[in-house]
């Protein structure tokens, strides 16, 4: 698949890091270090601008790295660029750690994964098929 990009960032354009990779590094696109406090959320620039085929979407996700180290993740996780968006991809990272953490210009900070998907079309009716599990949820079906 081909998508547009515009790259505005000091930094190369996302890339797969191994040939089964599912995700592509984003990086933050920054004048300068920005400190971010235990729980503190912020915008990250990446200076990219994308356009996104009809029926995908852009997936951002946290890094596992930075999720399991730091305590830094995607606040809104997945956040989802439609195909019609054509602004900066911006990242809202979240420090849920008790340390401060410095993102550097350059930094890899979220991944992105471009995935297909459909839109649904309502039909109204008045009651549903039944089902095994029926209105059971929030951990009706057990923990093993």
């Amino acid at each position: 698949m081909k998508i547009k990009i515009i790259n505005k960032s000091k930094h190369e354009l996302p890339g797969y890091a191994t040939l089964a990779a599912a995700g592509m590094d984003l990086r933050a696109n920054l004048d300068a270090p920005l400190v971010l406090k235990s729980l503190e959320r912020t915008l990250v620039a990446t200076g990219l601008f994308i356009e996104i085929p009809v029926g995908y979407e852009a997936q951002i996700r946290p890094r596992s790295g930075l999720a399991f180290k730091h305590g830094l993740t995607v606040l809104n996780s997945p956040g989802t660029i439609d195909a019609d968006y054509r602004g900066e991809i911006k990242v809202i990272l979240v420090n849920l750690s008790k340390e401060d953490f410095t993102i550097n210009d350059g930094e890899r900070v979220a991944q992105m994964v471009i995935a297909k998907h459909e839109q649904a079309e309502w039909i109204e009716v008045e009651q549903l098929e039944e089902s095994a599990r029926g209105e059971g949820g929030f951990g009706s079906t057990g923990k093993k």
